[in-house]
């Protein structure tokens, strides 16, 4: 509670007036996060339903119905509108809506752009990231500084966080790392269901680096003070020793209007690790050599040749979690005949099934 009446009061300008809104489940933390709200006396709004339905721009019907001032979603709805072609700044009102807060994954930097060209131009857009386990943040927003494309404004009061290189040392910045937390803080979890002696527990969190809590996300120290996060660093891509985050990939590919969704794991063949991108496409029919072209010379541009995959292939689906996380470390581990051992937390676990058929097309013939 602590944790949350500071991150909704002081990071997020949340006031007894005001009207909070966020799309959530009961089973993601930001339901918790959404509901402490109340102790600042604040309204909240609750949905239920697809948030495109029985149209597209539901969401912001109930932001103008509602007076929605503080308007929480993940980071795929805000690409998914995009995709859709909606523009609210000319189809709503939007007049009460102060803050747009955005996680669950890495929001790009074009769909920073889209919010401040297609949304709405005097909006506070800030990106937060934490985890389930802290049911808080690491960095989120300050409604006191300007807002950077593709940045998390700046960590959590209170939060030491850095940014350790594999050394254990603090990284500069502008150098990508482990965000790491080096102090105690409220919202640590004190240990795990049958986990007597504390073994788990200190191996989920305190093993990569002794006495220093280790998130297990790739993430970046900005010049204006804030971070960038390039996804789990457990699904990090590895070609040729070089360390990419997924996010890169993800930037890139979704912006094409061929492409729905996509995954991208590492796999290892002939002593290497090289990258598989999965894809959905936004339109029924097939992948074809030009769009893999296409696929590939797009990742070639705007992140780099290293990004490039080695194979590009259709699915159906991509497996998420029950809080919409792409479940890259799924997949990577279906892809290399590894059991799934979290499984039960899938949203959808049934589309592994598929998944297997892409196992043996990327190693026919071997």
């Amino acid at each position: 509670m602590l944790q949350h009446i500071k991150e909704l009061a002081l990071h997020a300008d949340v006031h007894r007036q005001d009207c909070m809104f966020f799309f959530t489940s009961c089973g993601w933390m930001m339901w918790n996060w959404l509901v402490s709200s109340l102790a600042l006396g604040t309204k909240i709004v609750l949905y239920d339903g697809s948030p495109f339905h029985p149209r597209p721009e539901v969401l912001f019907d109930l932001v103008d119905r509602e007076g929605i001032s503080v308007f929480g979603v993940g980071a795929k709805y805000i690409s998914a509108i995009e995709k859709a072609g909606l523009e609210p700044i000319s189809s709503h009102s939007l007049a009460s809506l102060r803050t747009i807060l955005s996680t669950g994954s890495p929001l790009s930097p074009g769909s920073f752009e889209f919010v401040y060209r297609k949304v709405k131009q005097d909006v506070h857009l800030s990106s937060i990231s934490g985890g389930t386990d802290i049911v808080s943040c690491f960095a989120l927003g300050d409604p006191t500084r300007p807002v950077y494309s593709g940045e998390l404004q700046a960590p959590g009061l209170g939060m030491s966080v850095e940014v350790f290189g594999d050394d254990g040392a603090p990284l500069p910045v502008g150098a990508t790392g482990e965000l790491v937390c080096t102090q105690p803080f409220p919202a640590m979890p004190l240990g795990f269901w049958n986990d007597s002696d504390g073994r788990k527990y200190r191996e989920a969190y305190f093993e990569r680096f002794p006495g220093v809590w280790h998130h297990g996300d790739l993430c970046e120290r900005r010049p204006s003070g804030g971070f960038r996060i390039w996804g789990r660093s457990d699904a990090v891509l590895n070609p040729g020793g070089v360390r990419i985050g997924t996010a890169e990939i993800y930037i890139a590919v979704e912006a094409m209007p061929e492409i729905a969704e996509a995954v991208a794991v590492g796999f290892q063949r002939d002593g290497d690790e090289q990258i598989v991108l999965l894809v959905v496409l936004a339109s029924d029919g097939a992948l074809d050599d030009d769009l893999v072209a296409d696929i590939k010379q797009t990742i070639r541009r705007r992140a780099s040749p290293r990004h490039v995959p080695a194979e590009v292939l259709q699915v159906g689906d991509i497996p998420r979690t029950r809080s919409g996380k792409v479940a890259e470390l799924a997949v990577k581990n279906t892809l290399a005949g590894r059991p799934v051992l979290n499984a039960g937390a899938l949203a959808n676990p049934e589309v592994l099934a598929a998944y297997q058929s892409v196992r043996d097309e990327l190693f026919a013939g071997e």
